[in-house]
């Protein structure tokens, strides 16, 4: 594996050479430059995966870096050195798609975490795009939405098992999505050109789903007027999608156990076998395990079921994704015949990024249906959204105020304010683009509101990292 390319931009010799030291040091290949000019010239050559610029240096300064190396290869990370007295520099660097900035005099630590997270963050997006990428080849508009850590794991996940024959086992709350994922296994495999056919094992008495699955001889029961071919039958060649599969009774479990093993079904009513050729999907929001250990489900037909385990997180696991989420449904909600809605106010974004969403992504897209349909103006605020969520908003809000004794009712708007940007830099550990997400703004803006707040951002951060 070839180590990371860095390029360090400084007109200054001192600063130019501890940079490079320090970072080859730690194995990466550095070229040093004292001008914009030879590091954009070294750009046009190849492969760069971070630039370290000053921002002051000659006829072509660092934001021009910037610039250009956003114009010709955007994957490349760019991080702005700025002296002590350039703030607006930085923050207009930013602005312009500047990953990170460090104040001169910087530590050399300092130095290499910026790098190493700058280098995590070109992986994850190399990843989420390969991944999303393979996902989406089969369809121009994908259904799964998200770039967090957690559901890139589940994109990996996804892509590594779609073009194999293994049994996969979706587990996760209800509404994060494991028909979407099944349909995705399903489209991106060798099986996409044959039929997905999904079942919900909970939504029929056994003896209807019995019939169901696996089909009927005419005859075989009360109103079996004609012989009928069950869903097995129906999926051959392609996959059949068990939603629900914790619901299954004792003897509906023994007979699909047994059509796995032998990839045959016998319909009720009938003496013969018919051969088929199915790919299982199940999904289910209950715990197997317990359920094995209850003596409700069969341990040999959950071990024939976990082959790939592959677990969804709940929305409050990958809060990152509601504001992406959230723009996804409303350009769905466009695309109909009601009101358009363009976006949403930050303080809307805000109630949405700390709601908890027990019913996951299915209620987050029915909320923002609901919004969309209430709303008088292009733009979602707060009251648009269902009483229960706000309700929970203003719960949350009371409980944070009487956790913290200092705290009254007095407060002005602008302190509370003030008060919620420290809690989410707490809790995004002081990392400036998830507080922003959370936020639902963009770290100019953050940059903007903390100003305005009177709060010292750098100070900020660097007192929740002390906390």
């Amino acid at each position: 594996m070839h180590p990371a390319t860095i390029l360090v931009a400084d007109d200054d010799a001192v600063a130019r050479a501890l940079l490079a030291e320090a970072l080859k040091k730690e194995g990466y290949a550095v070229e040093a430059f004292a001008s914009g000019e030879e590091t954009i010239a070294r750009g046009c050559q190849g492969h760069v995966d971070v630039v370290l610029t000053d921002i002051r240096m000659g006829a072509v300064d660092g934001l021009t870096v910037l610039r250009k190396f956003k114009q010709m290869s955007p994957n490349t990370v760019v991080v702005v050195l700025t002296a002590f007295g350039s703030l607006e520099g930085a923050v207009e660097a930013i602005k312009q798609g500047a990953y990170d900035y460090l104040a001169k005099p910087f530590r050399k630590d300092e130095i290499k975490l910026v790098v190493k997270r700058s280098l995590d963050h070109c992986r994850l997006l190399r990843e989420n795009a390969q991944f999303r990428h393979a996902l989406q080849r089969t369809s121009d508009c994908s259904p799964l939405v998200g770039s967090s850590p957690a559901m890139l794991e589940v994109y990996k996940l996804v892509a590594r098992v779609a073009e194999s024959k293994s049994t996969v086992l979706l587990q996760g709350e209800s509404g994060t999505g494991k028909e979407l994922i099944a349909r995705a296994i399903h489209a991106n495999g060798l099986r996409r050109a044959k039929p997905f056919v999904p079942v919900n094992c909970g939504a029929l008495p056994d003896s209807l789903l019995e019939s169901e699955m696996f089909g009927y001889e005419k005859g075989a029961f009360t109103g079996a007027v004609r012989t009928k071919a069950g869903l097995f039958e129906a999926a051959n060649g392609g996959s059949l999608f068990l939603d629900e599969i914790g619901e299954l009774g004792a003897a509906v479990q023994v007979k699909l156990l047994r059509v796995m093993q032998d990839q045959e079904v016998r319909r009720v009513g009938g003496t013969g076998s018919i051969k088929v050729d199915v790919r299982i999907i199940a999904a289910t929001n209950r715990d197997l395990k317990r359920l094995v250990t209850e003596g409700k489900f069969r341990n040999d037909l959950f071990y024939r079921l976990q082959v790939v385990p592959i677990t969804l997180p709940s929305l409050v696991e990958r809060r990152e994704d509601i504001p992406m989420l959230v723009h996804h449904f409303l350009q769905k909600c466009a695309r109909g015949e009601g009101p358009t809605v363009r976006g949403v106010l930050p303080e809307t974004m805000g109630v949405l990024t700390r709601y908890r969403w027990p019913g996951n992504v299915r209620e987050l897209e029915n909320a923002i249906e609901q919004a969309v349909s209430l709303s008088p103006g292009p733009l979602l605020t707060p009251d648009d959204l269902p009483e229960a969520i706000r309700h929970a908003a203003v719960e949350d809000r009371e409980g944070i105020r009487r956790s913290d004794p200092a705290s009254d009712a007095t407060l002005t708007l602008e302190e509370v304010e003030k008060r919620h940007l420290v809690l989410v830099l707490k809790e995004t550990k002081g990392n400036k683009v998830k507080a922003a997400k959370i936020l639902g703004i963009d770290r100019r803006t953050l940059y903007r509101m903390a100003e305005r707040l009177g709060l010292n951002l750098e100070d900020a951060i660097e007192g929740v990292k002390n906390d």
